[in-house]
């Protein structure tokens, strides 16, 4: 397809966490194939992990600007945030229509946060088109409160079609499928770096882009057992590591890039993680065998039935979870090759592939570059 998109430039917004971050950078990516003169820009938090991200991103590609908005959130329940937190929604609404003013967007892209929300109520506001990407089952209140001014709407699950009506395309999370294969291929190189032993399965524990301390407490409370028969790579989470004496089969950090993070992911024999979208698509695209501990009370447990359902994965409640628990659960999936071979055959089929080259023929259409 010829396309040019010169002097087009697309505003990209998320973040607090990599999730709704990681699928715009994919897209991005997928779109300068086509068209190396495509602008981009992305507004996201100022304390959140997306402004390392896009400097990650911006090492291998075209540069992204990335500006800071304040991030005001509503909650569901009473809370005397939800008062202070007006008054940022209301000075980023300001500070977004100032933003959309001096960069002049041809469109906005948002895969949820609440730091989106303003600007794309600015966005429609300026009669600008806006593409909307849903990632979990259930719709998110950010979403939800963008989606009125949203020209098209992307799901990652057939099942979500339904709660968006004629504007949604059910195309599937983007992920870049040839970096993923790239990972694959480095299992030898990963395992040397990491001085992972070929004697021993490598368990990887992932509590999300902010760690998970309900996790992190049962990891280290299982620690002695688990590293007597398996090796043990833990991301806590920055501020939630604890100092602990140096162990052949334990290492431990608080951050790693988001490549480091899926080349560990790739090279372990069972990864232990939250159920944001973001890491379920990578844990699909590799077919991992996986146990699934969701937040409780959140979007995640939906998003985790669902690969329950599917037998996908392990599925724990964290309400309910014990340090001996856990371990009965890995040292179960460890020891049966055959369930490792189902959930992994499992896994690969539960998302819909090729949503990063579907959803850039989307944003070309809203472009109009045909």
């Amino acid at each position: 397809m010829d396309k040019t998109a010169k002097n087009k430039k697309i505003i990209m917004t998320g973040g607090g966490t990599g999730g709704s971050v990681i699928p715009l950078l994919v897209v991005a990516e997928e779109l300068l194939k086509d068209d190396k003169e495509l602008e981009f820009v992305f507004v996201g938090t100022k304390n959140g992990p997306e402004k390392e991200l896009i400097e990650e991103f911006s090492q291998n590609t075209k540069a992204v600007k990335f500006i800071s908005l304040l991030n005001g959130k509503w909650r569901r329940y009473f809370s005397f945030y939800n008062i202070s937190d007006v008054f940022k929604i209301g000075l980023a609404f300001c500070k977004s229509l100032a933003i959309l003013k001096r960069e002049k967007p041809d469109l906005v892209i948002s895969a949820g946060s609440f730091v989106s929300v303003p600007l794309v109520w600015a966005a429609g506001l300026r009669k600008i088109p806006v593409l909307i990407h849903q990632q979990d089952v259930r719709p998110g209140l950010a979403n939800k409160l963008m989606a009125p001014w949203a020209k098209a709407i992307t799901v990652t699950f057939e099942k979500s079609l339904i709660d968006y009506g004629p504007r949604a395309a059910w195309v599937g999370n983007p992920i870049n499928q040839f970096r993923i294969n790239d990972y694959r291929t480095r299992f030898t190189e990963t395992r040397e770096k990491y001085n992972l032993s070929a004697d021993r399965p490598v368990v990887l524990i992932i509590g999300g882009g902010t760690g998970a301390v309900a996790i992190n407490e049962l990891i280290f409370t299982a620690l002695d057992q688990l590293i007597a028969d398996y090796q043990i790579i833990h991301l806590t989470g920055k501020g939630k590591k604890i100092d602990l004496a140096s162990h052949n089969y334990y290492q431990s950090f608080e951050f790693l890039t988001h490549e480091e993070t899926l080349l560990l992911m790739a090279a372990a024999d069972l990864v232990i993680s939250r159920c944001g979208l973001g890491v379920l698509t990578e844990l699909s695209t590799l077919a991992k065998p996986a146990i699934l501990i969701p937040i409780p009370n959140s979007h995640q447990e939906d998003n985790a039935q669902l690969f329950k359902k599917e037998q996908a994965a392990i599925v724990l409640d964290q309400n309910k979870l014990t340090a001996e628990k856990l371990l009965e659960e890995i040292k179960a999936v460890l020891a049966d090759n055959n369930l490792q071979k189902e959930l992994s055959i499992h896994m690969a089929k539960i998302i819909k592939k090729g949503a990063a080259s579907s959803l850039a023929g989307i944003i070309w259409e809203m472009l109009e570059i045909k």
